[in-house]
């Protein structure tokens, strides 16, 4: 379990340093707070809940087993962490992309694991 989420935040951190190459976009970096349906607020590492809107081109990608695969809105949910490439628009942002990872499962310790 604890592999899983080294792996899923170096992953994260991995595309938030690739994410500083793309210009003029704005980066969210954090962890899901509230999702609306028009909407994501997403609290930062420094504390600050950001609301970024979604629209129709919103592009939604989730990080499994270490792969990238096609996600949707449908997808997100509190508690995940993510990643938003996002457009300035006036006083809003609007998302381009969402890279979240998805929450881990507890799974069960079998005796085998505890050797």
């Amino acid at each position: 379990m604890k592999r899983r989420f080294f792996l899923g935040m170096l992953s994260l951190v991995f595309f938030s340093a690739a994410a500083l190459a793309h210009g003029d976009k704005k980066h969210v970096l954090g962890t899901i707070e509230k999702v609306n349906s028009g909407s994501v607020i997403v609290k930062t590492r420094d504390g600050k809940s950001v609301e970024v809107k979604l629209v129709s081109s919103t592009v939604y990608v989730s990080l499994v087993d270490g792969a990238d695969k096609p996600a949707a809105f449908a997808d997100l949910a509190v508690g995940q962490n993510v990643v938003i490439h996002a457009t300035p628009k006036g006083e809003q942002l609007e998302a381009d992309e969402v890279r979240f990872s998805v929450a881990g499962v507890a799974r069960p310790v079998s005796p085998k694991s505890q050797l």
